[in-house]
């Protein structure tokens, strides 16, 4: 059962991380966690250049993360 928390965690701050943890959806995890890397450095350089759109970006990212953690969370159940 700690694994689960672990990779719903995992999977909220790093989205595909979790599922790699649970060792479900691999490929799927590797290319979310990859997009999201890259999704995370264009949310920091928006701070800086578009301050406007931080916060929407920001809460948009941040609803994501959440259906990430419930979909592993799921997962991890069954």
């Amino acid at each position: 059962m700690t694994r689960l928390y672990v990779a719903t965690a995992a999977n909220f701050f790093f989205p595909g991380l979790g599922w790699l943890i649970l060792g479900r959806k691999r490929l799927l995890g590797a290319i979310w966690l990859l997009g999201m890397i890259v999704l995370t450095y264009v949310e920091t350089s928006l701070q800086v250049a578009a301050p406007a759109l931080y916060w929407p970006m920001f809460g948009a990212v941040f609803a994501i993360n959440t259906a990430f953690a419930i979909d592993t969370y799921r997962t991890g159940r069954t």
